[in-house]
């Protein structure tokens, strides 16, 4: 909005040419976002549901019972308002916005229920939001010939027809979701490395993929979408700053199901629109290993199960499956292994990981993007 109203009247009179300015735009979003989370949130989480512990976690869910959660419905509807008024949106971008708001909403009135949702009611509710928010990315980006997509260790282009691009977008999209959920665990944690995510991936969107010169430089096709996405991921950076003031440890509010998962949908967003899936792996490698594993290794369980349990039951063997014995040496999420097995604070468990994403991002992204 603010963007069209400097190209109308910028030359009516001089400041309103900042409102062109994709940089300023970003940095308002970011800022008025930010501000608008800081104030309105202690006035608003005593509407919030709250929290009935999480058994399985390392501390038995003792620390967070009772406390305001679902705030991702505060600091996502106040941030939506400010990126329209920040960025130039178009007719899908509004329609991707409402997927981050259904996905948002899925989660907080879980949050609400009394009985939690079953894992496949959610997990099917979530691949919905996924399948539409990939649809609505092949419209927007697609070619002649589909999405061009971009790989590492190989210069060329390839152009992704929607039969691959949408199903392989869609699970992208869920995979985002369902790991940042999962990493949800301790004060600041989630939070913490999705804004780090969301900063790193806000700036490869202005400053890479949003500039045709540094991208022709880089062999990154460059898209006309970034500088857009860029200020909506900054602006959703902000909220989300605003929230972690409250979320540090020991937190006064949690996120919930209706944060996490308005986060992960932003940040796979983000990643498609960038044109790499690999970025995922680049901005996110903390949240993937430690949410992300947990999925993978439930997945491998069920399926070793179904394998093998009924030879094993057909034998009469009642020893523990080797599969188990592995795959059970370690802890998911992981920050519960750190905090039960190796025995971290929470303050270590939210350092660490901090630092190893920020080292771990930089490093893989000279390993994906620089050595084309």
């Amino acid at each position: 909005m603010l963007y069209h109203l400097g190209e109308r009247f910028g030359e009516l009179w001089g400041p309103l040419r900042l409102l062109r300015s994709h940089s300023f735009l970003l940095a308002f979003g970011a800022i008025a976002a930010a501000a608008a989370v800081f104030k309105l949130l202690p006035a608003l989480w005593r509407f919030l549901p709250r929290d009935r512990g999480k058994p399985k976690a390392a501390d038995g869910g003792q620390q967070s019972f009772g406390k305001p959660t679902g705030a991702g419905i505060v600091f996502s509807l106040v941030s939506l308002p400010v990126a329209v008024l920040a960025a130039p949106i178009g007719a899908i971008d509004a329609g991707l916005l409402a997927c981050l708001v259904a996905v948002m909403l899925f989660g907080y009135f879980d949050d609400r229920s009394r009985k939690p949702w079953g894992e496949l009611v959610k997990g099917l509710l979530d691949a919905a939001v996924a399948v539409a928010a990939a649809v609505l990315l092949y419209i927007e980006t697609a070619g002649p010939g589909g999405v061009d997509v971009w790989w590492p260790f190989y210069k060329g282009v390839t152009a992704v027809p929607w039969w691959a691009y949408v199903p392989c977008a869609a699970f992208l999209l869920w995979f985002s979701v369902n790991a940042t959920n999962c990493s949800d665990g301790v004060d600041g944690l989630a939070g913490s490395l999705t804004l780090i995510s969301l900063l790193g991936l806000g700036a490869f969107l202005y400053i890479v993929t949003g500039n045709a010169v540094v991208a022709r430089y880089l062999l990154v096709p460059s898209s006309p979408l970034a500088p857009r996405w860029a200020i909506l991921l900054m602006t959703g950076a902000g909220a989300l700053a605003g929230y972690l003031w409250y979320n540090a440890d020991p937190s006064r509010v949690l996120m919930g199901d209706a944060g996490s998962r308005f986060l992960g949908l932003l940040v796979g967003i983000g990643v498609l629109v960038a044109g790499n899936p690999f970025l995922l792996l680049v901005f996110a490698p903390v949240v993937l290993l430690n949410g992300g594993g947990g999925l993978v290794k439930l997945t491998l369980l069920r399926m070793f199960r179904r394998l093998g349990g009924a030879s094993r039951a057909r034998a009469g063997d009642t020893r523990r499956p080797f599969y188990e014995r592995i795959l059970g040496k370690v802890r998911f999420p992981l920050h519960d292994h750190c905090r039960k097995k190796l025995e971290w604070s929470k303050g270590q468990v939210l350092l660490r990981f901090m630092l190893i994403q920020a080292v771990a991002s930089p490093l893989l992204f000279v390993i994906l993007v620089k050595i084309r």
